[in-house]
């Protein structure tokens, strides 16, 4: 099985140096660079999810391979069109598992790691998730349709390692056919942001059409603040994998009904607290101190 993002590895730590350089080399004071704790405790983030994501890999070729040797369907992979669909319906898989990630806070406490750096650079984009579990489900369609699961998985990795490239500031903007098409980081950093505007916004894996067809597209009109709304002030890398966990469970010990434990587990982010916008994800208050 082929992993692009394991290949792309050595490639990724390139980019950072050429990164971290230019910012040494050419700084602009609307852009936040680096900070040496806040990349170190990403790549810790992400060697860690490297580690997690293989053995649990594992479980999900069992479950997938059960799925495709009971579907009816069968697509062929020497066929150009069964890569073609795969390309769009692994993107569309990505973007509800994207935005089920951003509004269900069960999932969220998950991939609440990936937003809790207050900078937005290459090393952002390797600040992943110690507890990939809740990704399984999304991609059981393409299973069902006949997909090996050989394919979705090198289709998924390619989407990552897209990915990597679009946490960056130094790139403005790119041509308008594909800041149309494509996620873009114009596009990535609003995603990033915590400014009202922009939560919730920007779902899109490679593609950025799902987020204009279901109504989820924003446009990079002012600078972004990067982070939470609430930020963790941490660089443990324990407290960044599991900070959310620890809130959830407080918050469903002190609840007084199963309708408020549901609504904690299940609810938005913010579910039962001041929110102020339709997808705001907690309180609007921002902590401005750094992390320590």
């Amino acid at each position: 099985m082929i992993d692009a993002v394991a290949y792309a590895i050595p490639a990724f730590v390139l980019l950072v140096i050429v990164e971290a350089l230019s910012f040494r080399l050419k700084p602009h004071h609307e852009q936040r660079g680096y900070e040496l704790k806040d990349a170190a405790t990403s790549m810790t983030m992400g060697a860690g999810s490297q580690v997690v994501g293989f053995f649990w890999k594992f479980a999900v070729v069992v479950v997938y391979a059960g799925v495709y040797t009971l579907t009816p369907f069968e697509l062929d992979p020497t066929n150009l069109w069964t890569w073609v669909l795969l390309f769009f319906a692994d993107d569309l898989a990505y973007y509800w598992f994207h935005r089920c990630h951003h509004r269900i806070r069960l999932l969220w406490a998950s991939h609440v790691v990936h937003h809790s750096s207050q900078y937005f650079n290459l090393t952002t984009a390797l600040r992943q998730s110690w507890t990939p579990m809740g990704g399984m489900p999304f991609w059981l369609p393409l299973v069902l349709m006949g997909m090996p699961p050989w394919m979705i998985f090198l289709q998924q990795s390619i989407n990552l390692t897209y990915q990597f490239f679009i946490h960056t500031e130094r790139v403005r903007y790119l041509p308008g056919p594909l800041e149309f098409w494509f996620n873009t980081p114009s596009h990535h950093r609003v995603h990033h942001g915590s400014d009202e505007i922009y939560l919730d916004r920007n779902y899109g894996g490679i593609l950025i059409i799902w987020d204009r067809i279901f109504g989820s597209f924003a446009a990079e009109t002012a600078p972004v603040t990067y982070g939470l709304t609430q930020n963790i002030r941490t660089y443990n890398p324990l407290r960044v994998a599991f900070h959310e966990y620890a809130a959830i469970w407080r918050d469903v010990r002190a609840s007084r009904t199963w309708r408020d434990r549901l609504g904690y587990l299940f609810g938005p982010p913010g579910w039962g607290k001041d929110l102020t916008g339709p997808d705001a994800q907690v309180t609007p208050e921002k902590n401005a101190k750094e992390p320590t």
